[in-house]
């Protein structure tokens, strides 16, 4: 298993938190529309940014971008877009691409083929830069794929997921977070952990939610994959004590306090 932090779309933070928390070997930036433009990184920044915290580059993908439309033509920009945006994270040296399962009506069973086909093709962009696509559960929001179509999607397409707990959490409790690992725990590539209440606080640090994290050692102990804090601070401390807390559940040695 491999620890990370999400940075959003600042090499600042990156420079700030990443050297700060030990244990952690990636950074996951945020990068296209909503995120840092990649024509305008500071690429020998980045690089150096990288080299000084000792650690590997992934990517998010742009957040408001939908997946998928019933529009062809727009869809065949959509790929375009994202594969401009995976050469260029291939060429910085990401190793994995988060993108979020969206569509344009996320409920249209008719749209679920073309979903699929879209994820299949940006999935292969992604291989042909040598950088892995991981398609990120989103069904607490309004044009998110609910979990189980995802994980059907995700299945039928050949693309490798980012499990989000805290998202499952918010889209159906731990219930939602117990039913997609039942079924599409194999697909899991990548992690995004962090805790939620359910009166709608996000991106807690592990512990100051209401999320089960029993749950996810059932189905995940011993996860060789990798595995991205994406906790809303920049307090070091926190950071460290739920990459512990994180590490401890995955290893299935989670004691009372976790």
């Amino acid at each position: 298993m491999e620890l990370g932090l999400t940075v959003g779309d600042s090499l600042e933070r990156l420079e700030a938190t990443v050297s700060d928390v030990s244990d952690v070997s990636f950074a996951e930036l945020s990068i296209g529309e909503g995120g840092a433009d990649v024509d305008s990184i500071d690429e020998d920044r980045l690089r150096g940014a990288l080299d000084r915290t000792d650690s590997e580059l992934c990517v998010h993908l742009p957040f408001r971008q939908v997946v998928a439309t019933p529009v062809p033509e727009i869809n065949e920009a959509i790929v375009a877009y994202q594969s401009r945006l995976l050469e260029w994270a291939g060429a910085a040296g990401a190793k994995k691409a988060v993108i979020h399962g969206t569509a344009r009506n996320p409920h249209d069973t008719d749209q679920r083929p073309i979903v699929a086909a879209q994820l299949e093709k940006i999935a292969a962009a992604g291989e042909e830069s040598g950088v892995e696509v991981v398609v990120e559960n989103v069904g607490h929001q309004k044009r998110g794929l609910p979990l189980t179509v995802l994980g059907d999607l995700a299945r039928e397409s050949s693309t490798a997921v980012c499990f989000d707990v805290g998202h499952a959490y918010a889209e159906d409790g731990d219930d939602g977070v117990e039913r997609f690992l039942s079924r599409y725990d194999d697909l899991v590539s990548h992690l995004h952990v962090h805790d939620v209440r359910s009166r709608g606080d996000t991106h807690l640090p592990i512990g100051a939610g209401e999320i089960d994290y029993e749950i996810v050692t059932d189905h995940l102990e011993g996860f060789d994959g990798t595995v991205a804090i994406e906790v809303f601070t920049d307090d070091p401390a926190l950071l460290r004590d739920t990459a512990r807390r994180a590490r401890a559940h995955l290893d299935g040695h989670a004691d009372s306090e976790s």
